[in-house]
């Protein structure tokens, strides 16, 4: 058996070659500001009822307070919102000052020309490890068509035009 440092290494090398989509999960905090992050720890769950799942660190210095949410929203980036993906993934305070986003009816803030946006109410919260897992009900769907926005070896990027051809 290796020892554990190898494992971990192996890990991040396993999950880093897997792509992924690149999401930016935003919430209302308890005062009323909006609050997000870049996720790519991002899942569908069930059908029956609609749910999804996204999970925290736990260092995160946003934790607690998207532990505290009732609700959430899950923008899911186009390939042309990289800039969104470092933003939100960024040390800077006040993220919602460097992008276009809106109020949505159900007072959440909803990044502008995201090619999904899934508002939720939060159905459960797991923890697990290191990282919380937090499981929305989804309860609004607005869809684009528009490319996804990938990460995949620690870089993200676009689907190449050429690629469903």
């Amino acid at each position: 058996m290796e020892n554990e440092s190898k494992q971990i290494e192996n890990f991040k090398a396993a999950m880093g070659n897997y792509p992924t989509g690149v999401t930016v999960v935003t919430a209302l905090n308890q005062q009323g500001k909006p609050m997000g992050m870049t996720v790519n720890s991002f899942a569908s769950v069930s059908l029956d009822p609609l749910l999804i799942l996204w999970s925290i660190d736990k260092r995160v210095f946003s934790y607690e307070e998207f532990l505290k949410v009732d609700k959430f929203a899950v923008n899911i980036l186009a390939d042309d919102q990289s800039e969104l993906c470092n933003l939100f993934a960024s040390r800077i305070e006040d993220r919602f000052s460097g992008c276009d986003w809106s109020e949505s009816e159900l007072n959440l803030p909803i990044l502008t020309n995201s090619q999904s946006v899934l508002q939720c109410t939060l159905f459960k919260q797991v923890d697990a490890g290191d990282h919380t897992i937090l499981i929305g009900k989804v309860v609004d769907i607005k869809n684009e068509e528009k490319n996804p926005l990938l990460y995949h070896r620690r870089t993200i990027g676009a689907i190449p035009k050429d690629f469903y051809q």
